[in-house]
């Protein structure tokens, strides 16, 4: 018996041991029930092992339910692992591991090379149980649970159980069919929901981008609903999110990568998985209903956290890596509020990504990154073995990184388990969003000066003595009929499409620009613009505009009051896309407007599903408690 394997049911959450030999598995170790993943050596062993010693568990004869190998396409996760010795005992079968062993909360496996004491090392970190990865057709059931990321006990609104919630993964031309389940039942907290796919173009499914009464119902309580659309012709970092008032800050929001089976910048990195998406957040300990506009208490980073009054020894997230190996990490600000400046200690990012599109890579120290912003970099961990600080500042709430706060752990294999030094870093390198250049097709559409399109406009953001925004004079008040239905339904005509004065409709195939002034009310103002990517001729800081390789993003940083911030687009995705502060305070008091496109088509090509049909007659008959 040269080799045995963990194998991780994707279904039953289960961990079954196998040993073999010459690829045949005639044995099992007894099935352990547990939330998945966990240390793997806690699992065989729970007393706590050391190299070169040999470790007991009890097997059980093997039954004839497999009568093969564990697969990736059987199971979640499969480790194999090498051993010195297997040997039969009274107290079961010993394993004698390798020197090279290390018990440790990282995942440290003997690569199963088929040949007794012939070995290789590599690593396999621990992956948060949010970001173990479902996908591309899944269930995800929205409930409501208590909760205590940075130590801080209040309840939430979940997905999949945790305050970040699954890794949705998929590839380009998958078909995603994510079966949403709203489980939830308190109160204090909205009821109903609904989810956007950040990022996704939606074309033919805008009913399928998530917001309420623009493109669909919400989905009362009890209820449940699929969200199938295709992704033909996007690959890269995405998230999803409640978009029902300010219901993701209550906890509801997870990644989403789509991976390109031909990514051209694949030569760069070495490791791309779920050990290496990163997620930022602000966390309240107050439920979002009751605020109106938030200080966030804590600042997450992959669902982990400290808070300024609270322990400071809460549990922070680590990333593990293997020294030099290059990694594909990918960031995406899941925050409710604020921007955060993010770097490595001794490290430096090579940026490739920029909200799903290709860039030509950049290196910087650090970066700054607005709310839904995504960004993939490659980290190469060149130094040596230790632990350096993870560090997301935050431009609103606590700042700085005292006790750990905004903080997580960049953990090589082989450091110690403990926190790094504290250090004093300054960072001198920052990205520029001016710098940044599209791989692919770079170039705005229509001629290359100011106003050289078919549409454009400016929007004036403002502030008003009722705490409410306004877009161009008129705050959003979302209408009881979403505005798709209005058009398919019969019931508007594309000139009287409600709400009025937050709808503008555009021709089809049409060049747009859009400018805006920002620095309203002293703050810098993510502004996203759904189903589409938008060219930023003009970025924030930017004096003079560039028409011929502006980076191509899906939210853009609005500015100071000095700038006039440009973006361009075409018009060839037929819906209704909201346009919106991604600030979510903001968005919930009516910092958004509609761009109705090509409303002429919407009968010919969105075709909704019977289940959508249902969702405002279901939400429509809901009591005020359980809405």
């Amino acid at each position: 018996m040269d080799w045995f394997s963990v194998c991780i049911l994707a279904e039953k959450y289960e961990v079954y041991v196998f040993a073999g030999s010459g690829g045949t598995i005639f044995k099992r170790l007894g099935v352990t029930s547990i939330p998945i993943p966990v240390p793997i050596d806690l699992v065989l062993f729970p007393n706590q092992t050391l190299p070169g010693k040999i470790v007991f568990g009890t097997w059980e004869t093997f039954g004839s339910w497999l009568s093969q190998p564990c697969t990736v396409e059987m199971y979640l996760l499969v480790y194999s692992f090498s051993a010195l010795d297997v040997r039969e005992s009274d107290k079961g079968v010993g394993i004698y591991l390798p020197n090279t062993y290390s018990s440790s909360s990282a995942f440290t496996a003997m690569l199963h090379l088929k040949y007794l004491l012939v070995l290789a090392t590599f690593a396999l970190p621990y992956i948060p149980e949010s970001l173990a990865a479902i996908g591309p057709v899944a269930d995800l059931v929205i409930s409501n649970q208590n909760v205590s990321p940075d130590g801080f006990t209040r309840g939430a609104v979940v997905a999949g159980g945790h305050t970040i919630g699954p890794l949705i993964v998929g590839k380009k031309g998958d078909n995603l069919r994510i079966n949403l389940i709203n489980r939830l039942n308190d109160n204090t907290m909205l009821q109903s929901t609904s989810i956007h796919w950040h990022g996704f173009f939606q074309k033919t499914t805008n009913w399928d981008d998530g917001v309420p009464f623009v493109n669909q119902c919400p989905i009362a309580k009890g209820d449940s609903f699929l969200y199938d659309f295709d992704v033909p012709d996007q690959a890269g970092t995405f998230w999803y999110h409640s978009h029902l008032s300010t219901q993701y800050c209550d906890g509801l929001r997870g990644p989403l990568v789509i991976y390109d089976p031909n990514d051209p910048h694949a030569s760069l990195y070495d490791v791309d998985d779920e050990s290496t998406v990163i997620t930022l957040a602000d966390w309240y300990h107050t439920k979002a209903k009751q605020i109106v506009f938030g200080t966030p208490d804590s600042t997450l980073i992959n669902g982990l956290g400290r808070w300024s009054h609270g322990n400071a020894t809460s549990e922070l997230a680590v990333i593990t890596v293997t020294q030099g190996k290059r990694y594909r990490m990918r960031l995406i600000n899941t925050s409710c509020d604020p921007a955060f400046t993010f770097s490595i200690d001794n490290h430096t990012m090579t940026v490739i990504e920029t909200d799903s599109v290709n860039n030509v890579p950049l290196e910087v120290d650090s970066l700054r990154i607005f709310v839904a912003q995504r960004y993939s970099f490659v980290l190469h961990a060149n130094q040596a073995v230790g632990n350096y600080w993870i560090r997301a500042n935050p431009n609103a709430g606590t700042m700085g990184f005292a006790n750990g706060i905004n903080s997580a752990i960049l953990r090589y294999v082989g450091a110690e388990e403990a926190e790094p030094p504290v250090r004093n870093i300054t960072n001198t390198n920052e990205l520029n969003e001016a710098n940044l250049v599209p791989l692919e097709n770079p170039g705005a559409p229509g001629d290359p000066v100011v106003g050289g399109v078919d549409v454009a406009m400016h929007l004036d953001f403002a502030f008003t003595s009722a705490a409410q925004f306004t877009v161009n004079g008129v705050t959003f008040v979302s209408p009881t009929v979403p505005v798709l239905l209005q058009i398919l339904s019969g019931a508007q005509t594309a000139d009287s499409l409600l709400p009025t004065g937050s709808i503008i409709t555009l021709p089809v195939n049409a060049t747009v620009e859009i400018s805006m002034t920002g620095g309203l009310l002293g703050l810098q103002h993510p502004i996203h613009l759904h189903g589409h990517t938008f060219n930023v001729v003009r970025a924030a800081g930017m004096t003079g505009y560039n028409f011929a390789n502006p980076i191509r993003r899906d939210v853009v940083n609005a500015g100071s009051a000095s700038d006039n911030v440009t973006i361009r687009f075409r018009t060839d995705n037929p819906g209704p896309w909201i346009l919106h502060c991604h600030i979510d305070w903001h968005f919930n008091n009516g910092f958004a407007i509609v761009l109705a496109e090509r409303t002429n088509e919407w009968n010919t090509t969105i075709d909704p599903t019977d289940a959508w049909d249902d969702l405002c007659p279901i939400y429509d008959s809901l009591s005020e408690a359980d809405l």
